[in-house]
């Protein structure tokens, strides 16, 4: 009995947070607290007080934190958070989808299949 995959059991431990939830705790404090208040602080590395909001990563020490910020994972992240995330709008129209009925080709459709009368 024990685990049957410890690849996948590891993937899961080292899952931080997706771009999207650190873009609203770097905007929202409220939402920084909440996730924050979420751990126990017996759990994390001494206690709780060094984080990275960029990584959503807790250090042991300050020293670990200064040398993690000068890294270059935390600059990849650093500048992943600077470009604007995609919305649904724009994911629809990447394939394609309309989520107006007014369009261009509606228009041209419509006054195709007028049909005049012959008096």
């Amino acid at each position: 009995m024990g685990v049957t995959n410890k690849r996948t059991l590891t993937k899961t431990r080292r899952k931080t947070r997706d771009l999207d939830q650190i873009k609203a705790d770097l905007l929202s404090s409220k939402h920084l607290a909440q996730f924050k208040e979420s751990k126990a602080p017996e759990d994390l590395p001494d206690l709780g007080k060094w984080y990275c909001k960029e990584c959503a990563k807790w250090y042991e020490s300050e020293v670990n934190l200064v040398v993690h910020r000068k890294g270059k994972p935390h600059k990849r992240r650093v500048k992943q958070l600077r470009e604007e995330p995609y919305t649904q709008k724009e994911a629809e129209a990447a394939i394609g989808l309309r989520t107006n009925n007014q369009g261009p080709d509606r228009a041209e459709k419509d006054a195709d299949n007028e049909v005049t009368m012959m008096t």
